[in-house]
């Protein structure tokens, strides 16, 4: 049994981790920093309150005796910023907060530090036959991307100063019962049977499941082979995303409404409107080759992408009946 404390263990990630964790038979922590917070951390955690994520958090609570600490807590991407300098916040959060506990772990003596990074340090998109890699130059787009680059390069620095190893794990978007914004807005329009002007769109996006998320992060926090290394995952099936939009009505048991219209009309009137990043991300591709996790750990992801789309129908089914909000 080991000592694992996770940050953002409220979080849509975080709460699914501290169970699987739990049912592992480990001792979990996770940090939370509010009453609301606490409350969504799952029975059983133990919690430690944090107060911020920032250059001079005190750690030494929430880390005595642990021996893996996963970091899922930051700041995270939203599509309209509202901050005068969105990179610098980025920056206090996800690089200088990440840097004060990553050096607490270490003078505490932790073994292995799993940081959940994002595949939006590769970029933005691909060309529909090629996959980003852990070889690629890093591109990222936006200032949220730029921070986690910067954390990765700094935690990377850290490797040899102690022997705490590092493993850092970049996810496309992921879904799964109690996922929020685009993705919740998704299958809340497809259940809605609201019509979608995307049935000339042919790309391709990777994305990952819930479950296969958590089971990868289990296996990056034992296996001997980790330490060190960055790894790419998804569930290892690429949908255009009328095909995902098919996969939802179908896990709903309804039908679609989709039709025709040119993606260069689409992109047009998106840029007129300011909305031009949301319709790239309808249209455009962005794969993952997650090749390298499945080769030097042996990880396959447990789900099918058709069961998380209907584990997270199913959940977005409950959700309604209890008059939560959709």
């Amino acid at each position: 049994m080991s000592r694992i404390v996770i940050t953002g263990a409220s979080g849509f990630v975080g709460k699914a981790l501290c169970k699987r964790f739990m049912a592992d038979g480990h001792d979990v922590a996770g940090t939370i920093h509010s009453a609301k917070s606490s409350l969504a951390v799952p029975f059983g955690t133990k919690q430690v309150f944090v107060k911020d994520l920032a250059s001079e958090t005190d750690w030494s609570d929430a880390l005595k005796n642990a021996d893996i600490v996963v970091h899922l807590a930051a700041r995270v991407h939203v599509m309209d910023d509202t901050a005068s300098d969105p990179l610098v916040e980025f920056r206090k959060v996800n690089l200088q907060g990440t840097k004060r506990l990553a050096e607490a772990a270490m003078a505490s003596g932790v073994k292995r530090f799993i940081y959940l990074s994002s595949i939006k340090v590769n970029g933005e998109a691909t060309p529909m036959e090629a996959a980003f890699s852990e070889n690629d130059k890093p591109q990222p787009g936006d200032p949220y991307g730029v921070s986690k680059l910067e954390t990765e390069e700094a935690l990377r620095a850290m490797i040899g100063r102690s022997p705490m190893e590092i493993v850092i794990i970049r996810p496309p978007l992921v879904y799964g019962p109690e996922v929020a914004a685009n993705a919740r807005r998704l299958f809340a329009a497809v259940y809605k049977n609201q019509p979608f002007p995307l049935a000339s769109v042919s790309n391709k996006r990777s994305l990952v499941y819930l479950g296969n998320l958590v089971d990868a992060i289990t296996t990056c926090a034992f296996h001997p082979k980790a330490a060190g290394q960055l790894y790419l995952v998804s569930d290892g099936e690429d949908l255009s995303t009328p095909d995902l939009i098919r996969r939802i009505a179908d896990a709903f048991g309804g039908s679609t409404r989709l039709f025709h219209v040119p993606v260069g009309l689409m992109s047009f009137a998106a840029a007129l409107l300011g909305k031009r990043a949301m319709i790239d991300r309808l249209t455009g591709s962005l794969r993952v080759d997650r090749s390298k996790i499945t080769r030097e750990l042996g990880w396959q992801p447990p789900f099918t992408a058709n069961q998380g789309i209907a584990a997270t129908a199913e959940w977005y089914l409950a959700s309604i009946s209890q008059n939560k909000k959709p």
